[in-house]
């Protein structure tokens, strides 16, 4: 779609026109949700790194930190968050790729884990050694996916993005292509060198520690264990940096497509050419962290925090897909455009994988909750937005 109309800035915007305005306002609206509780997973997450140095530091003390300090990077200018965002992901780059040649090195030279790491010796083999599909039973096996699902929210910027370059028609399809090169080296090729060198069951047994550490630190590499950490660390901090960055603009977005007096503040750019109101605002939300990190009925903070954000991205995956079915049956659709393989057969399958995630998120105590607010979100909500929308014409 951003191929056939690279004059889009977001998915949202073919929603609201291959649907109904309604369903625009209603993915506009989760979609912002879904980027600010993206925040607060990642600041969930910065601090479990920081316990890594500091385990008795109070878990809010250390969100506050450094929500603080990127807020105000967001704060200053954009180039100020380009540069961050640099840095972040050359550290990150260049950790994963060294991950990767320090385990090749230990598969090779047949390393052998100390008793802490379960006596395994480095092997490809050990990938399917006592190989077991679902050791701690089907349901553990799919309650896992709602935060693979979580790992690649957020790829849509890549279309966004490159949809503003110079040559767009140009530049999005090779973009787009090469994700699956990336996810094959960073995503999988980093796992497979983690479960090639230390046991499954080690791992599992330590889920508060990073198994990148884990790596270094089996290998004797305690300095670079702590560097490790401190690369995760600031992974964690780019992904709460970008959503702090684009959660701000995505509402100030929804303030300028809002003509209630309460949004009128948040449609105001600063000096430096930022959306601060807009920005501050959401990082107050994403002050609820500390807060949900603190309630003693949830037993894994991220893990409901993470699912709350994958609903709304499901649903407004889902609706871009649908959006995406009725693209194809306007004027607009280019046959020798940009398309989707197989597209009978990917496209409803597509949706039925989103519908599948869902249903996972009943598996754990601590998503089953958020997924059954979803619905009562998407029933009231949903109402709410039709019949805001229901007098205008698609």
């Amino acid at each position: 779609m951003l191929y056939a109309d690279p004059s889009q800035h977001t998915f949202v915007s073919f929603i609201t026109k291959y649907v109904s305005p309604g369903a625009g306002y209603f993915a506009g609206w989760s979609y912002w949700i879904g980027l600010t509780f993206v925040a607060m997973a990642e600041l969930t997450a910065v601090s479990t790194y920081v316990k890594f140095w500091f385990p008795h530091w109070q878990t809010w003390i250390i969100q506050i930190f450094f929500l603080g300090i990127l807020t105000l990077v967001n704060l200053v200018a954009v180039k100020v968050f380009g540069e961050t965002e640099y840095w972040f992901a050359m550290i990150k780059i260049i950790a994963i790729v060294a991950m990767i040649a320090t385990g090749l090195f230990l598969i090779f030279t047949g390393f052998k884990a100390s008793a802490s790491g379960g006596n395994t010796v480095a092997s490809f083999s050990n990938i399917t050694h006592h190989f077991e599909l679902f050791p701690n039973g089907a349901g553990m096996f799919i309650a896992a996916f709602p935060m693979v699902f979580f790992a690649f929210q957020g790829m849509e910027f890549v279309g966004i993005t490159t949809a503003e370059t110079e040559n767009p028609r140009a530049v999005l399809p090779r973009a787009i292509n090469t994700i699956i090169i990336r996810i094959l080296i960073f995503y999988l090729g980093a796992m497979t060198i983690i479960m090639s060198i230390i046991s499954w069951h080690v791992i599992a047994k330590t889920p508060t520690q990073s198994p990148f550490v884990m790596v270094f630190e089996l290998a004797g590499f305690k300095v670079t264990a702590t560097i490790i950490n401190f690369v995760v660390l600031t992974s964690a901090a780019s992904a709460l940096n970008s959503a702090i960055y684009s959660s701000g603009r995505h509402f100030y977005q929804l303030a300028h497509e809002s003509n209630g007096s309460a949004m009128s503040p948040f449609k105001k750019i600063s000096k430096n050419g930022v959306p601060a109101n807009a920005i501050l605002f959401t990082a107050a939300l994403v002050l609820l962290s500390p807060i949900i990190n603190s309630i003693p009925q949830i037993t894994s903070a991220f893990s409901f925090i993470t699912a709350i954000s994958s609903n709304m991205y499901i649903l407004v995956y889902a609706m871009t897909m649908y959006a995406r079915r009725k693209f194809r049956e306007s004027n607009d659709y280019l046959p020798d455009g940009f398309t989707m393989p197989g597209y009978k057969f990917t496209s409803p399958i597509t949706l039925l994988f989103f519908a599948a995630i869902y249903i996972s998120l009943f598996f754990q105590a601590d998503s089953r909750i958020p997924a059954i607010g979803t619905i009562i979100f998407t029933l009231i909500f949903g109402t709410l937005a039709h019949r805001k929308f229901k007098t205008q014409k698609v």
